[in-house]
C-alpha cells in the first residue's frame, strides 16, 4: 500500500541566465511518507526553495513528476494543481507574510474563507489553532503588535488552518535570534506530531536538521541521503 504524501521523480528546473542556461535540479527523486519529518539541506544556491516551490505546487518543473496524495500534479491544469495545494499542503516561511491590515484571528482565518468553510466555523478553528500556538491572549492583535516569534507562530497557525498532510517549510526559524528559534522548533514538531503530519522543512541549521526524522541534501541538482 503506498502511503507516500510527496513523490518527487527526475525533476529537472532550468532558469535561462542570459548566455549560458543556469541548471537548478538536474533529475531530483524524493518520497516523503505520511508522518515522516524530512530535513532539506544543501548551501545557498543549490536549489533547496526551488525544489519545495516545485513540491509545493507553485513553480512547475521543466521535466519530471510531482505526485501529491497520489495525484499526479503534473497532469493537473492551473485551477487543479491550486485546489490540491490548498487543499493537502500547508506553507511555513522565513518571513512570515501575514497580511499587516488583518489581526492574527483574521489571518488564520482567511484560508479556510477561500477554501469554502464558514466564517463561524474558520473563527472557532482559528482559536483553536491560536490558542494551541500560546497566542490566546492575541486574537486581536495585528501582525505590527506582535513580536518576530509570535508573528512566526500565527504563520504556524495559518499554515496548519485547512489540515494539510503535508507542512512545507522553508527555513522558517531562520529570521529569529537563537533562543526564539528553538521554541519555534519546537513547536513546530509538537505539532506535527501531534496532527500526525509529514514535514519537509529546508534549513542551514545542522543542529535542527540532526532532530529530524532524515536529513535529505541537495549536491550538484540532486537529492542524496545524508
Amino acid at each position: 500500500m503506498n502511503n507516500s504524501v510527496l513523490e518527487l521523480h527526475d525533476i529537472v528546473r532550468t532558469f535561462d541566465e542570459g548566455m549560458a542556461p543556469l541548471h537548478i535540479l538536474r533529475g531530483c527523486s524524493l518520497v516523503i511518507d505520511e508522518g515522516e519529518t524530512v530535513a532539506l539541506v544543501g548551501p545557498s544556491g543549490s536549489g533547496k526553495s526551488t525544489l519545495l516551490h516545485i513540491a509545493g505546487l507553485l513553480e512547475k518543473p521543466d521535466s519530471g513528476r510531482v505526485i501529491v496524495m497520489g495525484q499526479d500534479a503534473t497532469a493537473l491544469d492551473d485551477a487543479g494543481r491550486t485546489a490540491l495545494r490548498r487543499n493537502t499542503l500547508g506553507f511555513v516561511y522565513q518571513f512570515h507574510h501575514l497580511l499587516p491590515e488583518f489581526s492574527a484571528l483574521e489571518n488564520v482565518m482567511l484560508p479556510q474563507m477561500i477554501a469554502g468553510v464558514s466564517k463561524r466555523k474558520a473563527m472557532a478553528r482559528a482559536k483553536e489553532l491560536l490558542s494551541a500556538v500560546g497566542l490566546a491572549e492575541r486574537f486581536a492583535h495585528r501582525p505590527g503588535a506582535l513580536s518576530g516569534g509570535e508573528q512566526q507562530r500565527v504563520a504556524l497557525a495559518r499554515a496548519l488552518a485547512n489540515e494539510p498532510a503535508l507542512l512545507i517549510a522553508d527555513e522558517p526559524t531562520g529570521n529569529l535570534d537563537p533562543e526564539t528559534a528553538e521554541a519555534a522548533f519546537d513547536l513546530l514538531q509538537n505539532l506535527v506530531k501531534d496532527c500526525a503530519l509529514a514535514l519537509l522543512m529546508a534549513t542551514h541549521n545542522i543542529e535542527l536538521a540532526a532532530r529530524m526524522g532524515r536529513t535529505v541534501t541537495i549536491q550538484s541538482g540532486r537529492v542524496v541521503q545524508t
